[in-house]
């Protein structure tokens, strides 16, 4: 093993470790406490609202997981379903608004 190879390698875990780091300080699942204050508050809209405009989007999904996440001051519902066709898409929906900001295949 080179002296190069061992920076390259080094440098790349450290980008890796980075790179984790980060999307744990960006996003922060929030619990069901805190859910149902902003709820109260009316700062998110009811999480079945958004499900039935999720599950709208493709009939007959199943429901596989839904959380609460703050990401840079935002909030967001990422709903995970299973399609009819048996494929798995993430859906991230802007918990204040409805809006929908992101629908991939999982």
């Amino acid at each position: 093993m080179t002296l190069l190879s061992f920076s390259n390698r080094r440098a790349g875990s450290l980008a890796l470790l980075f790179l984790a780091f980060c999307s744990v300080v960006m996003a922060r699942d929030l619990d069901q406490d805190e859910a149902l204050r902003l709820r109260q508050q009316g700062v998110i809209l009811p999480l079945e609202q958004l499900l039935k405009q999720a599950l709208d989007r493709y009939p007959g999904a199943k429901l596989l997981e839904a959380e609460l996440e703050e990401k840079h001051d935002v909030y967001i519902y990422e709903v995970e379903l299973l399609t009819v066709e048996g494929v798995v898409r993430e859906l991230d929906l802007d918990a204040a608004t409805g809006r929908l900001l992101k629908d991939k295949e999982d």
